[in-house]
Protein backbone atom coordinates (compact mmCIF):
# COMPACT_ATOMS: atom_id res chain seq x y z
CA UNK A 1 0.00 0.00 0.00
CA UNK A 2 1.13 3.54 -0.74
CA UNK A 3 0.97 4.98 2.77
CA UNK A 4 1.15 8.51 1.38
CA UNK A 5 -2.12 8.23 -0.49
CA UNK A 6 -4.08 5.03 -0.19
CA UNK A 7 -5.25 5.93 3.31
CA UNK A 8 -7.71 8.16 1.44
CA UNK A 9 -9.29 5.11 -0.18
CA UNK A 10 -9.50 3.31 3.16
CA UNK A 11 -10.92 6.41 4.84
CA UNK A 12 -13.54 6.89 2.14
CA UNK A 13 -14.49 3.21 2.33
CA UNK A 14 -14.91 3.49 6.11
CA UNK A 15 -16.99 6.64 5.67
CA UNK A 16 -19.18 4.87 3.10
CA UNK A 17 -19.90 1.94 5.43
CA UNK A 18 -20.47 4.23 8.41
CA UNK A 19 -22.91 6.37 6.42
CA UNK A 20 -24.78 3.27 5.23
CA UNK A 21 -25.07 1.92 8.78
CA UNK A 22 -26.27 5.22 10.24
CA UNK A 23 -28.78 6.01 7.50
CA UNK A 24 -30.29 2.52 7.40
CA UNK A 25 -30.52 2.46 11.21
CA UNK A 26 -32.12 5.92 11.42
CA UNK A 27 -34.34 5.75 8.34
CA UNK A 28 -37.56 6.34 10.26
CA UNK A 29 -36.24 9.49 11.90
CA UNK A 30 -34.86 10.79 8.60
CA UNK A 31 -38.02 9.99 6.66
CA UNK A 32 -38.17 8.14 3.32
CA UNK A 33 -37.62 11.24 1.14
CA UNK A 34 -34.19 11.74 2.74
CA UNK A 35 -33.21 8.25 3.86
CA UNK A 36 -33.79 6.40 0.60
CA UNK A 37 -31.78 8.79 -1.63
CA UNK A 38 -28.96 8.72 0.92
CA UNK A 39 -28.92 4.93 0.96
CA UNK A 40 -28.90 4.93 -2.85
CA UNK A 41 -25.93 7.32 -2.91
CA UNK A 42 -23.94 5.16 -0.48
CA UNK A 43 -24.55 2.24 -2.85
CA UNK A 44 -23.31 4.35 -5.77
CA UNK A 45 -20.17 5.28 -3.84
CA UNK A 46 -19.64 1.65 -2.81
CA UNK A 47 -19.86 0.63 -6.49
CA UNK A 48 -17.25 3.26 -7.36
CA UNK A 49 -15.01 1.94 -4.58
CA UNK A 50 -15.42 -1.59 -5.95
CA UNK A 51 -14.20 -0.25 -9.29
CA UNK A 52 -11.20 1.35 -7.61
CA UNK A 53 -10.37 -1.82 -5.71
CA UNK A 54 -10.57 -4.19 -8.67
CA UNK A 55 -7.87 -2.08 -10.30
CA UNK A 56 -5.45 -2.92 -7.49
CA UNK A 57 -6.00 -0.26 -4.83
CA UNK A 58 -5.31 0.20 -2.00
CA UNK A 59 -3.35 -3.06 -1.48
CA UNK A 60 -1.35 -5.23 -3.84
CA UNK A 61 -3.03 -8.36 -2.47
CA UNK A 62 -6.20 -9.14 -4.47
CA UNK A 63 -7.83 -11.16 -1.69
CA UNK A 64 -7.28 -8.38 0.83
CA UNK A 65 -8.73 -5.84 -1.58
CA UNK A 66 -11.77 -8.04 -2.24
CA UNK A 67 -12.34 -8.37 1.51
CA UNK A 68 -12.71 -4.59 1.74
CA UNK A 69 -15.84 -4.70 -0.45
CA UNK A 70 -17.11 -8.10 0.71
CA UNK A 71 -20.44 -6.77 2.09
CA UNK A 72 -22.69 -6.72 -0.98
CA UNK A 73 -24.39 -3.37 -0.34
CA UNK A 74 -25.70 -3.14 -3.90
CA UNK A 75 -27.07 -6.71 -3.92
CA UNK A 76 -27.64 -6.79 -7.69
CA UNK A 77 -24.15 -7.45 -9.11
CA UNK A 78 -21.54 -9.86 -7.71
CA UNK A 79 -18.18 -8.18 -7.21
CA UNK A 80 -16.39 -11.16 -8.79
CA UNK A 81 -18.45 -10.87 -11.97
CA UNK A 82 -18.07 -7.10 -12.07
CA UNK A 83 -14.31 -7.51 -11.78
CA UNK A 84 -14.04 -10.15 -14.51
CA UNK A 85 -16.28 -8.28 -16.95
CA UNK A 86 -14.72 -4.89 -16.27
CA UNK A 87 -11.16 -6.12 -16.76
CA UNK A 88 -12.30 -7.66 -20.05
CA UNK A 89 -13.75 -4.25 -20.94
CA UNK A 90 -10.28 -2.76 -20.42
CA UNK A 91 -8.96 -4.58 -23.48
CA UNK A 92 -9.07 -1.27 -25.26
CA UNK A 93 -8.77 -2.69 -28.78
CA UNK A 94 -12.29 -4.11 -28.28
CA UNK A 95 -13.84 -1.03 -26.67
CA UNK A 96 -17.52 -0.52 -27.62
CA UNK A 97 -17.62 -3.63 -29.83
CA UNK A 98 -20.74 -5.51 -28.63
CA UNK A 99 -19.19 -8.82 -29.71
CA UNK A 100 -16.14 -8.44 -27.43
CA UNK A 101 -16.75 -5.63 -24.93
CA UNK A 102 -19.06 -6.90 -22.13
CA UNK A 103 -19.88 -3.34 -21.09
CA UNK A 104 -20.82 -2.07 -24.54
CA UNK A 105 -24.24 -0.41 -24.80
CA UNK A 106 -24.25 -0.94 -28.58
CA UNK A 107 -25.81 -3.87 -30.40
CA UNK A 108 -24.48 -5.76 -33.36
CA UNK A 109 -26.46 -4.45 -36.38
CA UNK A 110 -27.59 -8.00 -37.15
CA UNK A 111 -29.03 -8.38 -33.65
CA UNK A 112 -30.67 -4.95 -33.91
CA UNK A 113 -32.47 -5.92 -37.14
CA UNK A 114 -33.98 -8.98 -35.45
CA UNK A 115 -35.65 -6.95 -32.68
CA UNK A 116 -39.32 -6.00 -32.67
CA UNK A 117 -40.55 -2.41 -32.56
CA UNK A 118 -41.32 -2.27 -28.79
CA UNK A 119 -37.83 -3.44 -27.83
CA UNK A 120 -36.24 -1.11 -30.35
CA UNK A 121 -38.17 1.80 -28.87
CA UNK A 122 -37.04 0.84 -25.36
CA UNK A 123 -33.40 0.64 -26.43
CA UNK A 124 -33.61 3.98 -28.22
CA UNK A 125 -34.95 5.53 -25.03
CA UNK A 126 -32.12 3.79 -23.17
CA UNK A 127 -29.73 5.77 -25.39
CA UNK A 128 -30.94 9.02 -23.81
CA UNK A 129 -29.60 9.98 -20.39
CA UNK A 130 -32.98 9.77 -18.65
CA UNK A 131 -33.63 6.47 -20.37
CA UNK A 132 -30.27 5.11 -19.22
CA UNK A 133 -31.13 6.11 -15.65
CA UNK A 134 -34.64 4.64 -15.78
CA UNK A 135 -34.19 1.52 -17.91
CA UNK A 136 -30.42 1.13 -17.92
CA UNK A 137 -29.97 -0.85 -14.69
CA UNK A 138 -32.68 -3.33 -15.69
CA UNK A 139 -31.28 -3.79 -19.20
CA UNK A 140 -27.66 -4.18 -18.07
CA UNK A 141 -28.40 -6.58 -15.21
CA UNK A 142 -30.77 -8.66 -17.37
CA UNK A 143 -28.02 -8.96 -20.00
CA UNK A 144 -25.50 -10.07 -17.38
CA UNK A 145 -27.89 -12.50 -15.67
CA UNK A 146 -28.76 -14.12 -18.99
CA UNK A 147 -25.11 -14.56 -19.89
CA UNK A 148 -24.19 -15.83 -16.43
CA UNK A 149 -27.05 -18.34 -16.44
CA UNK A 150 -25.72 -19.82 -19.67
CA UNK A 151 -22.22 -19.98 -18.20
CA UNK A 152 -23.52 -21.65 -15.05
CA UNK A 153 -25.41 -24.25 -17.10
CA UNK A 154 -22.22 -24.87 -19.06
CA UNK A 155 -20.39 -25.55 -15.79
CA UNK A 156 -18.26 -22.41 -15.48
CA UNK A 157 -16.86 -22.71 -11.94
CA UNK A 158 -15.53 -19.15 -11.77
CA UNK A 159 -19.02 -17.75 -12.35
CA UNK A 160 -20.52 -20.14 -9.80
CA UNK A 161 -17.87 -19.14 -7.27
CA UNK A 162 -18.52 -15.43 -7.84
CA UNK A 163 -22.24 -15.88 -7.23
CA UNK A 164 -21.63 -18.02 -4.13
CA UNK A 165 -19.31 -15.40 -2.63
CA UNK A 166 -21.88 -12.75 -3.50
CA UNK A 167 -24.62 -14.67 -1.68
CA UNK A 168 -22.42 -14.93 1.42
CA UNK A 169 -21.57 -11.22 1.14
CA UNK A 170 -25.26 -10.35 0.98
CA UNK A 171 -25.97 -12.15 4.28
CA UNK A 172 -24.61 -9.43 6.61
CA UNK A 173 -26.54 -6.82 4.62
CA UNK A 174 -29.79 -8.77 4.88
CA UNK A 175 -29.24 -9.56 8.57
CA UNK A 176 -28.59 -5.90 9.39
CA UNK A 177 -31.63 -4.71 7.47
CA UNK A 178 -33.88 -7.34 9.09
CA UNK A 179 -32.72 -6.65 12.65
CA UNK A 180 -31.30 -3.15 13.14
CA UNK A 181 -32.03 -1.41 9.86
CA UNK A 182 -35.26 0.46 9.27
CA UNK A 183 -35.45 0.15 5.48
CA UNK A 184 -38.04 -2.40 4.24
CA UNK A 185 -36.93 -4.98 1.67
CA UNK A 186 -38.88 -3.39 -1.19
CA UNK A 187 -37.52 0.07 -0.40
CA UNK A 188 -33.97 -1.26 -0.22
CA UNK A 189 -34.38 -2.95 -3.60
CA UNK A 190 -35.43 0.45 -4.97
CA UNK A 191 -32.32 2.01 -3.40
CA UNK A 192 -30.10 -0.61 -5.04
CA UNK A 193 -31.69 0.18 -8.39
CA UNK A 194 -31.35 3.94 -7.86
CA UNK A 195 -27.70 3.49 -6.90
CA UNK A 196 -27.06 1.98 -10.33
CA UNK A 197 -29.18 4.70 -11.95
CA UNK A 198 -26.88 7.39 -10.57
CA UNK A 199 -23.83 5.40 -11.66
CA UNK A 200 -25.28 5.32 -15.17
CA UNK A 201 -24.90 9.10 -15.39
CA UNK A 202 -21.18 8.38 -15.63
CA UNK A 203 -21.28 5.32 -17.86
CA UNK A 204 -23.81 6.85 -20.28
CA UNK A 205 -21.30 8.59 -22.53
CA UNK A 206 -17.88 7.59 -21.27
CA UNK A 207 -17.39 5.59 -24.50
CA UNK A 208 -18.29 6.22 -28.12
CA UNK A 209 -17.80 4.33 -31.37
CA UNK A 210 -14.66 5.76 -32.97
CA UNK A 211 -12.09 4.34 -35.40
CA UNK A 212 -9.31 5.42 -33.03
CA UNK A 213 -9.02 3.36 -29.84
CA UNK A 214 -8.08 6.40 -27.75
CA UNK A 215 -10.89 8.40 -29.31
CA UNK A 216 -13.44 6.13 -27.66
CA UNK A 217 -13.00 7.43 -24.10
CA UNK A 218 -14.55 10.65 -22.81
CA UNK A 219 -13.43 13.36 -20.42
CA UNK A 220 -16.02 15.19 -18.31
CA UNK A 221 -14.28 18.04 -16.54
CA UNK A 222 -16.66 18.03 -13.59
CA UNK A 223 -15.37 18.75 -10.09
CA UNK A 224 -18.66 18.54 -8.18
CA UNK A 225 -20.45 15.97 -6.06
CA UNK A 226 -20.84 13.55 -8.96
CA UNK A 227 -17.09 13.56 -9.60
CA UNK A 228 -16.58 12.51 -5.98
CA UNK A 229 -19.27 9.82 -6.17
CA UNK A 230 -17.60 8.50 -9.32
CA UNK A 231 -14.10 8.80 -7.77
CA UNK A 232 -12.95 11.02 -10.63
CA UNK A 233 -13.68 8.33 -13.18
CA UNK A 234 -15.37 11.09 -15.16
CA UNK A 235 -11.82 11.63 -16.43
CA UNK A 236 -12.34 8.37 -18.23
CA UNK A 237 -9.78 8.76 -21.01
CA UNK A 238 -7.14 9.17 -18.31
CA UNK A 239 -8.37 6.11 -16.44
CA UNK A 240 -8.20 3.88 -19.52
CA UNK A 241 -4.74 5.13 -20.43
CA UNK A 242 -3.46 4.87 -16.85
CA UNK A 243 -5.64 2.49 -14.78
CA UNK A 244 -2.78 2.25 -12.28
CA UNK A 245 -3.37 5.84 -11.09
CA UNK A 246 -5.62 5.90 -7.99
CA UNK A 247 -8.76 8.02 -7.94
CA UNK A 248 -7.22 10.84 -5.93
CA UNK A 249 -4.32 11.16 -8.40
CA UNK A 250 -6.41 11.45 -11.57
CA UNK A 251 -7.31 15.19 -11.39
CA UNK A 252 -3.73 16.36 -10.97
CA UNK A 253 -2.44 14.00 -13.64
CA UNK A 254 -5.11 15.27 -16.03
CA UNK A 255 -4.35 18.93 -15.25
CA UNK A 256 -0.67 18.36 -15.93
CA UNK A 257 -1.39 16.55 -19.21
CA UNK A 258 -4.72 18.04 -20.34
CA UNK A 259 -3.66 18.94 -23.89
CA UNK A 260 -2.15 15.49 -24.38
CA UNK A 261 -5.33 13.64 -23.39
CA UNK A 262 -7.65 15.89 -25.37
CA UNK A 263 -5.47 15.42 -28.43
CA UNK A 264 -5.45 11.69 -27.76
CA UNK A 265 -9.24 11.34 -27.54
CA UNK A 266 -10.09 13.82 -30.30
CA UNK A 267 -11.45 16.36 -27.78
CA UNK A 268 -14.27 14.04 -26.76
CA UNK A 269 -14.98 16.17 -23.69
CA UNK A 270 -17.74 17.84 -21.73
CA UNK A 271 -17.37 20.70 -19.31
CA UNK A 272 -19.64 19.18 -16.65
CA UNK A 273 -22.45 16.74 -16.04
CA UNK A 274 -24.83 19.71 -16.23
CA UNK A 275 -23.82 19.99 -19.90
CA UNK A 276 -24.40 16.27 -20.37
CA UNK A 277 -27.93 16.58 -18.94
CA UNK A 278 -28.71 19.60 -21.11
CA UNK A 279 -27.59 17.86 -24.28
CA UNK A 280 -28.78 14.32 -23.79
CA UNK A 281 -31.55 14.14 -21.18
CA UNK A 282 -34.10 13.24 -23.87
CA UNK A 283 -31.87 13.04 -26.93
CA UNK A 284 -30.12 9.92 -28.20
CA UNK A 285 -26.36 10.05 -27.88
CA UNK A 286 -25.77 7.66 -30.78
CA UNK A 287 -27.64 4.89 -32.62
CA UNK A 288 -28.13 1.61 -30.75
CA UNK A 289 -26.64 -0.45 -33.58
CA UNK A 290 -22.85 -0.04 -33.60
CA UNK A 291 -22.19 2.45 -36.41
CA UNK A 292 -18.76 1.04 -37.31
CA UNK A 293 -19.89 -2.56 -37.76
CA UNK A 294 -21.17 -3.30 -41.23
CA UNK A 295 -24.90 -4.00 -41.28
CA UNK A 296 -26.00 -7.27 -42.89
CA UNK A 297 -27.18 -7.02 -46.47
Amino acid sequence: MNAKGEWRTLGLLGTCYAAWLVVTACAHALGPWLALPLVALTITLHSSLQHEILHGHPFRDEALNAALVFPALGLLIPYGRFKALHLAHHRDANLTDPRDDPESAYLDPAAWRRLGRPLRAALRFNNTLLGRMILGPAIATAKMYRSDFRLLVAGDRSVARAWLVHAVGALPVVLWLSTVGEVPAGSYALCAYLGLSVLNVRTFLEHRADPSVRGRCAVVEDRGVLALLFLNNNLHAVHHARPDIPWYGLPRHFRDNRDHYLALNGSYRFASYAEVFRRYALRQKEPVAHPLIAAPV
